[in-house]
């Protein structure tokens, strides 16, 4: 079993990345392998919507040349994928949202002459996220368009989990937000059985 982590932070050792650490820990613990991509390191262009893609049902089958081909690969891969991205006006970074506009299509065989299948139905998906504001108001958004995303292509939404981060001049992690990660890999790989 392998757990597929697309990291859409911009920081190598930010708030995100230390939520995420005790998650990919625990699953590690329960034997689900963990791998992480970058997203920022990546060269990842935005979709064209030229529907390209949908030509071929059985890859890919993106026309532009970039990293987005890797991306595609380690998720067609993993059984669990996990978005990991801080709020950005109340929606994850660019990246992220990149790689979600790209595999809705690339995945999903529904924009063709005819409809066809998705790819990745079946897999499972959780989100990991940080914020600002009270996770009711900063990550909801992002909670909602992730849960109708999954639905749409087919995938199995097993949630969120959130913290947020009350300024600059604080700490972020510590001993309870540790907890929440590790309660929430411990239900993630619980809903991989």
């Amino acid at each position: 079993m392998n757990c597929c982590i697309l990291m859409g932070s911009p920081r190598e050792n930010g708030n995100t990345q230390a939520l995420t650490a005790p998650f990919a820990g625990e699953l590690e613990r329960l034997g689900i392998r963990c791998s992480t991509l970058w997203l920022y390191d990546l060269e990842l262009k935005p979709c064209l919507g030229c529907r390209a893609c949908q030509r071929d049902w059985t890859q890919f089958g993106c026309a532009q040349r970039d990293d987005m081909q890797r991306v595609f690969d380690s998720v067609l891969a993993c059984r669990l994928l996990v978005l990991a991205t801080p709020v950005y006006s109340w929606y994850c970074t660019p990246p992220v949202k990149a790689v979600l506009d790209r595999l809705v299509y690339g995945m999903n065989k529904y924009y063709g002459e005819e409809k066809g299948p998705s790819l990745w139905e079946g897999k499972k998906a959780a989100l990991i996220t940080t914020c600002g504001y009270p996770p009711e108001k900063g990550a909801d958004l992002l909670n909602e368009g992730l849960r109708r995303y999954c639905k749409h292509s087919r995938l199995s939404y097993l949630g969120m989990l959130v913290e947020r981060h009350m300024g600059y001049d604080s700490v972020f992690m510590d001993r309870e937000k540790e907890r929440h990660a590790v309660e929430f890999a411990r239900r993630v790989a619980a809903a991989l059985q």
